[in-house]
């Protein structure tokens, strides 16, 4: 038998005001409060600034507001234990920043009165009211008032004052936003930049106090894959505070650091770096660090550099005018023995993080996920400028969900769009051109390698192109991102060879280094990996390079839900090895190319697979992703034959694609659990444009590939899908599907889906068709009378309608169906406002002497003592019910006697009854002990959350030791 529980956590949404403020303009540009609002509270997830962030409700204010609110804060007369406020700290910063200052300036609760004060004099009732309960929330953690004021920033004098402003000047034009752009692939004709607006949003908040002590983070770390713009991050924040916007109240001094610059000197002290980003800082050196608190650290490129931070203390230094190693210079700022003041500000990757793991204190993370789905779509809309073309290749990407999330990275989404118009401009069919996302990477790479006659002899080129895939295989398997001349030597790359890359942008140089190199994306180094394993080599033994078990386990078996470096590299692999994409290559890149490493992936996947089943810790398996991006359906029913059990985390559209592509394969599935999470932010109202709405995807996670895959597996018995919308078109297609005679479902359970009230009406008639169907369970839903229609289904023998609005109409019609159905042995009713009129309706039902009812419960119905006698009448009159669930329902002592005295009577046979919290005292209890000295069926009682008091529990005890049946009771 096999089942399938499908599940998901809390929707998201992200809200809004009702309106935007009066001073606001009436649509919700990017600029406005309320897609700030909406923007912040999608973002409030793990790992984002706002997370645990106090004093989010000050993004309420519009730019006016705002800008009043920093006026009366300058205007507040100081208060014991803070300082005045200057404009000049004030008077660029946003929101974020302002709730920085606060804390700074005002220690303790200190921050929270002066707020509530000044929303008090702008008539901001309801943010005077958020302050009051976020102040009651944290101040048991908040941290104290420091009794000594916050000191101000040093004294300058007028030429050290120049000398700053030199400094900032030098920032604004190394770190101008020309610069950053032309990180980029700027040389190409037709490339263009586009900001990522949610990482522009950040920046304010990046060193937004944290609950519960309402502490500013001093280490926080900018972390995401390569090429998602943590480095343009960065230095946008340098950017910003040389032109005295990023937290000009706080850091007066802010130094950005590629490590390659601690890499290139023996031995070097802090000073010494520093003199070496500002000449001018030598006599300034000595105010510097008399004020470590206000200085503001940027690390970048750690992947860049061999260092290895040394990990005994006994080797680090506090003193910032010492010589050091580079290693132990770096590790002494990051582990904060040095300067402990100073914030940090550090880039990395997901792969460095173990490196860096034991040294930083108190980090604060922050993910950088490159382009929103938005952002994406409108960076085709602007790159095609034709709507019908962008429309035609978002549409094509948005279909192939692995290949959309990669455009993630901004400049491999300018690289599919390049490649997507060269194809259409040919008339050329796009399925066709890219049967999966590497062929997208088969072009473009291609187009950049000198293979077209008479560039390169051929041998030449053959010699290029297996060094340099040997040479990122190499890295990927070592964890190495930048490769010296003895690398390129090791991997027979001349320089002209080298020269070539860097000409086409397939390699950069390493920052401030001429002797090493990295690959211009990190993408180009995964791909080129994959494309050594299917690269043909005649004069070897074996005409490829083979791949060991080892090596296929890595790619294959780490689960989809960690961060595996090796993950892209995988699905290259498995694309490369489609032979569409396969011939592809081979023509484009001018080599001949072999698949002998297939048969060893079918081998070792197929065993991996079927030793280790995927478990819902994992979410879905990278093997799925992998398998996906092969697309060929023979390979993979090979691959999942032997599969009968997996369970699966559902949390983006690509895991539904990737999870509905494989399970169609596995034949001999007995056992799924899909367990479905997601987060979902609504904001295509923001923009009516069609192309803007592609980021409201809707947001169903049942579609109709992942229904037909479950439906047609002949073994499955168990259905369960939780927090999700169901479409009507997946409703109708589930319907269509419970009427197929090979559909042998036993269970379905829904709960808390959004369904219209005629799905429902059409989902129990065709349940109807069902001959196999014993058990339904719905909960959280609106189901109106939609339970009177599931008491038609003849052949159910369990029905769970829990927390539906049921009402008293319902309960007539559902006294009727229990009256016919000769087969319903469990009804649940509970946490539905049934009153007691709704439990008397069902009660005559219960004495119908051809209800088959063995198990009710109406737990939380809103029930009181004047249905009892009723209920005691269906007790001495049904002989078939066997338990009974009335818990918190308001039956108090009157209510409760009455059942007692019915079960007194030795014909009854009931032998569960729950009476959890029914607010009765020990004034019944007199009743209950004589019952349970005459009742011999009872064999469990639960009256837990009741005051019986003392004098109750001795009478119960009584009881018991008089009684011949051991029935277990719940105090």
């Amino acid at each position: 038998m096999s089942d399938v529980n499908l599940k998901s956590g809390p929707f998201a949404y992200s809200s809004s005001r009702s309106s935007c403020s009066s001073s606001s303009s009436s649509s919700c540009s990017s600029s406005s409060p309320c897609y700030l609002i909406s923007s912040l509270m999608s973002s409030a997830s793990s790992n984002s600034p706002f997370e645990n962030g106090v004093m989010l409700y000050m993004v309420y204010l519009s730019k006016e507001e705002l800008q009043t609110f920093k006026q009366l804060l300058v205007d507040e007369n100081p208060r014991p234990g803070s300082v005045q406020i200057t404009w000049d700290q004030v008077k660029t910063a946003r929101w974020g920043e302002v709730v920085h200052l606060l804390v700074e300036f005002f220690p303790g609760r200190l921050a929270w009165d002066v707020t509530h004060d000044i929303f008090a004099k702008m008539n901001q009732t309801e943010l005077c009211l958020r302050v009051q309960m976020e102040l009651n929330d944290i101040l048991p953690n908040l941290e104290p008032e420091d009794p000594n004021p916050r000191e101000m920033p040093v004294n300058l004098e007028e030429g050290e004052s120049d000398k700053i402003q030199e400094y900032k000047l030098h920032i604004m034009d190394e770190y101008s936003m020309i610069r950053i752009v032309t990180t980029w692939f700027g040389t190409h004709v037709d490339f263009f930049y586009q900001d990522i607006e949610r990482h522009e949003r950040f920046l304010p908040c990046l060193f937004l106090p944290k609950r519960p002590q309402g502490r500013q983070p001093k280490t926080v770390v900018l972390q995401g894959v390569a090429g998602v713009g943590k480095t343009s991050l960065a230095k946008k924040v340098m950017l910003e505070w040389a032109e005295n916007k990023f937290y000009p109240h706080k850091f007066w001094c802010a130094f950005y650091f590629h490590c390659t610059d601690m890499a290139q000197v023996d031995e070097q002290s802090f000073s010494e770096l520093i003199a070496h980003k500002w000449p001018g800082a030598r006599s300034l050196m000595s105010k510097i660090m008399s004020k470590p608190d206000q200085l503001l650290l940027l690390f970048d490129g750690f992947e860049e550099v061999t260092l290895t931070l040394t990990d005994r203390p006994a080797d680090l230094s506090d003193d910032w005018s010492q010589k050091l190693p580079g290693s132990v210079l770096l590790t002494s700022l990051l582990s904060k023995k040095m300067l402990p003041e100073a914030t940090l500000l550090i880039t990395l990757r997901f792969t460095s993080w173990r490196k860096l793991k034991p040294f930083l204190k108190h980090p604060s993370f922050i993910t950088l996920t490159g382009f929103s789905m938005m952002e994406r779509a409108k960076y085709f809309r602007t790159y095609f400028r034709n709507k019908r073309d962008a429309d035609e290749a978002l549409s094509f990407v948005m279909g192939n969900t692995i290949l959309f999330s990669m455009c993630q990275v901004p400049v491999v989404c300018w690289m599919v769009c390049s490649c997507l118009r060269q194809q259409m401009e040919r008339g050329a069919d796009l399925a066709q051109s890219y049967p999966n996302a590497t062929a997208v990477f088969v072009q473009y790479l291609s187009s950049l390698f000198p293979t077209k006659p008479g560039r390169l002899p051929s041998n030449t080129h053959q010699k290029q192109l297996a060094g340099l895939c040997y040479l990122a295989a190499e890295g990927m398997w070592n964890m190495r991102w930048v490769f010296d001349t003895k690398d390129l030597e090791q991997a027979k790359l001349d320089k002209t060879a080298v020269a070539t890359f860097l000409r086409v942008n397939i390699f950069q140089r390493v920052a401030g280094d001429r002797d090493r190199y990295a690959f211009a994306v990190i993408s180009f180094q995964e791909f080129f990996a994959a494309l050594l394993y299917v690269l043909c080599f005649p004069q070897r033994l074996r005409s490829f390079w083979v791949l060991d078990r080892v090596q296929i386990i890595r790619l294959i078996t780490y689960p989809g839900r960690k961060k595996n470096y090796l993950a892209q590299m995988g699905l290259f692999l498995f694309g490369l090895l489609n032979e569409t994409c396969a011939s592809a290559a081979g023509k484009s890149f001018g080599c001949k190319l072999s698949l002998g490493n297939k048969k060893k992936l079918l081998k070792v996947a197929a065993l991996s697979y079927e030793c280790n089943p995927p478990t819902v810790h994992h979410g879905v398996p990278q093997l799925f992703y992998c398998l996906h991006e092969i697309q060929e359906e023979a390979f993979v029913s090979q691959i999942l034959s032997d599969c009968q059990k997996a369970a699966l985390i559902i949390n983006k559209k690509k895991d539904m694609q990737v999870s509905a592509f494989c399970l169609k394969h596995c034949q001999r599935l007995r056992d799924l659990e899909l367990t479905i999470t997601l987060t979902i932010t609504q904001v295509c109202s923001l923009h009516p444009d069609p192309l803007h709405s592609t980021e409201c995807l809707h947001p169903s996670m049942l579609n109709e590939d992942l229904i037909q895959v479950l439906i047609e597996n002949r073994y499955l018995r168990y259905l369960e899908i939780q927090v999700t919308e169901v479409r009507c078109e997946a409703m109708e297609f589930l319907c269509t599907a419970l009427k197929s005679p090979r559909c042998y479902l036993q269970c379905l359970r829904l709960e808390d889906c959004s369904v219209t009230p005629k799905c429902w009406v059409d989902l129990a008639r065709d349940l109807g068709s069902n001959k196999h169907l014993k058990t339904l369970m719905l909960r959280s839903s609106c189901l109106e009378t939609f339970g009177a229609y599931c008491l038609s289904v003849a052949q159910l023998e369990k029905l769970v309608l829990e927390n539906c609005d049921l009402t008293l109409l319902t309960c007539k019609s559902l006294t009727s169906s229990l009256k016919s159905n000769g087969m319903l042995t469990h009804l649940s009713l509970a946490e539905n406002a049934l009153k007691d009129e709704g439990a008397k309706q069902l009660c005559s039902a219960l004495q119908h002497p051809a209800c088959p009812l063995q198990r009710l419960v109406l737990r939380n119905c809103a029930l009181t003592s004047d249905c009892c006698q009723d209920l005691a009448s269906a007790l001495d009159k049904n002989k078939n019910l066997r338990s009974l669930d009335l818990g918190f329902n308001s039956l108090k002592d009157d209510g409760v006697n009455l059942l007692f005295e019915a079960l007194t009577k030795p014909k009854s046979g009931l032998q569960i009854l729950e009476l959890e919290k029914c607010l009765f005292t020990s004034v019944c209890c007199q009743t209950m002990a004589s019952m349970l000295l005459h009742n011999q069926s009872l064999r469990y009682l639960d009256v837990s959350k009741n005051d019986i008091g003392h004098r109750g529990i001795v009478l119960l005890r009584e009881a018991f030791q008089q009684r011949k049946w051991k029935e277990k009771v719940v105090l």
